[in-house]
């Protein structure tokens, strides 16, 4: 076995592998490693003629991928430094993880969303991670889990590049509730200052709205900042200025309102209130559930 290699049956990626009956465990080693590495690596990107003697090591690789239900094909292209990780590396990070609370059951999905994990250094990259949960959003132990389920993205974000500046950030703005942070809106702190937070704040003002309010929106809805402004606020914005003529108060009050899908639920509940010649408010338009909105038609409208 290559130097570094982990031995197969100590893998905790294979941990609840058990043979089939009446199948010895070095005989069902072989077959898994001589029969189903085969159709998962000729479909993989770097499976070609050159490669027929791939190691040993590497056919390990891509079961301990697949078996946690990690696309090995996708994870090697987003992560090229995947292809020359050991074993030995990837379970190291396991382990870390694990003894941070992340469950087993978790990894497939933490990993297949970020397969850069799977390359990254503890003590830089990882460990520093969850000193920022603990430190500076005070976040207790038990709870990293739901954190990192809940933003996978937190494990290969800069602390100090990335997440501590955007907190800094989101506090200035008015952002003081750090659970809210931590557990709804963790996707805030991976976000670029510039890039994202204060180039989403600036659209809002081009809009015509002042800076508090504009502010006040982000506030209320912090999904704001989670919306492409070519692809979620201009088109909405566009039809709620146009076609809806509705006034920046209206929006003010009900930032919710670029959460709402334009073809699914804005278009459809605009046009049918006024084919029936009626009032209603925004969020009451939006909001309301088939069944209600229904009734609210029925019924004639309503503030």
């Amino acid at each position: 076995m290559p130097t570094g290699a982990t031995p197969f049956h100590s893998s905790p990626c294979f941990s609840a592998q058990k043979p089939p009956s009446g199948v010895s465990s070095s005989k069902s080693q072989t077959n898994l490693l001589t029969t189903k590495p085969k159709t998962l690596l000729e479909k993989h990107p770097l499976y070609t003629p050159t490669h027929t003697k791939i190691s040993l090591q590497f056919k390990e690789k891509i079961l301990c991928l697949e078996i946690m239900g990690i696309d090995s094909g996708r994870a090697l292209s987003q992560n090229p430094s995947l292809h020359s990780a050991s074993l030995h590396s990837i379970h190291e990070i396991i382990t870390f993880l694990q003894s941070k609370g992340i469950h087993h059951k978790d990894l497939g999905r933490i990993f297949g969303m970020c397969p850069q994990i799977l390359t990254s250094d503890i003590k830089t990259d990882l460990n520093p991670v969850f000193n920022f949960l603990s430190y500076d959003l005070k976040v207790p132990e038990q709870n990293f889990r739901k954190v990192i389920n809940k933003c996978p993205r937190l494990l290969i974000s800069s602390v100090r590049d990335q997440l501590k500046p955007a907190l800094f950030y989101l506090q200035r703005l008015g952002f003081k509730d750090l659970y809210a942070l931590a557990y709804q809106d963790p996707i805030l702190l991976v976000s670029r200052v510039e890039k994202t937070l204060i180039s989403k704040l600036d659209y809002l003002v081009s809009l015509g709205f002042s800076k508090d309010d504009a502010v006040g929106m982000v506030l209320r809805c912090p999904g704001l900042f989670t919306y492409s402004i070519e692809n979620n606020f201009k088109p909405k914005f566009e039809y709620f200025d146009k076609e809806m003529k509705g006034e920046l108060e209206d929006l003010k009050e009900f930032p919710q309102y670029f959460a709402f899908s334009l073809e699914k639920r804005i278009k459809p509940r605009h046009m049918e209130v006024v084919q029936c010649g009626i009032g209603v408010s925004l969020p009451l338009m939006l909001k309301s559930t088939d069944a209600e909105f229904r009734e609210l038609i029925r019924q004639g409208g309503g503030k």
